[in-house]
């Protein structure tokens, strides 16, 4: 069961310190390849009503056979299939945000993120330019690269853990505009416990799932 309101702060104070590993370990991750990049984006774009640790062994197979730069759509398929829901389509999504991102036949991604200003402008940049991204997967692929600060990533496990503490009325993410309402909510939620908005989302991710994960 999600902690109740009273007991949070203690089980963030026993968290905490392994929370603030996993979070510099994300913020590490820009420094690395355009490939490492790319992988955390493809991470996201499957995760959608799929198990995390399921998503992540799926990209590192598809990296480490090749196939994540370089596989057809039936490549990246059959590698998918029996891994993650909607495996056709998250094929697609792969395929189309290799494209977006390559530019002279070499993946340049780190350098069209970092065209943005800020990451609410690349959020935004993100959900309208990639197929498969919405709110929530744009929030997570930043926070995964260390540019999710101020950003929530309002996932089922999440909202149900927000209404459960009285933070939103529902679990249900109609729009955009709602999405927005229930981050804004979020964020002051975390500013008057006291727990960075980034640190109470791994800290209840936790909570539901038993682990701190990504």
């Amino acid at each position: 069961m999600p902690a109740p309101l009273e007991s949070l702060k203690k089980i963030y104070e026993a968290k905490k310190a392994q929370i603030k590993k996993q979070l510099h370990s994300f913020r590490r991750v820009f420094s690395e390849s355009d490939e490492r990049i790319f992988e955390e984006l493809c991470f996201c774009l499957l995760t959608p009503q799929s198990k995390a640790k399921k998503c992540d062994g799926a990209v590192r197979t598809l990296s480490n056979s090749g196939f994540l730069l370089n596989g057809t759509e039936e490549q990246i398929k059959n590698t998918l299939r029996k891994c993650v829901r909607f495996h056709n389509n998250k094929a697609r999504y792969i395929l189309n945000a290799r494209k977006l991102f390559t530019e002279d036949g070499r993946l340049r991604i780190k350098k069209l993120l970092a065209e943005h200003k800020t990451n609410i402008e690349l959020r935004d940049w993100l959900v309208e330019n990639v197929k498969g991204v919405g709110m929530k997967e744009a929030s997570h692929f930043l926070r995964n690269i260390g540019n999710g600060k101020n950003l929530a990533i309002l996932d089922r496990h999440i909202m149900k853990n927000l209404k459960e503490l009285g933070v939103v009325e529902s679990t249900e993410i109609a729009s955009m505009k709602k999405y927005l309402e229930y981050e804004k909510r979020m964020r002051a939620f975390s500013k008057r416990i006291g727990i960075p908005l980034e640190e109470l989302d791994l800290l209840l991710w936790s909570e539901e799932t038993g682990e701190i994960f990504k």
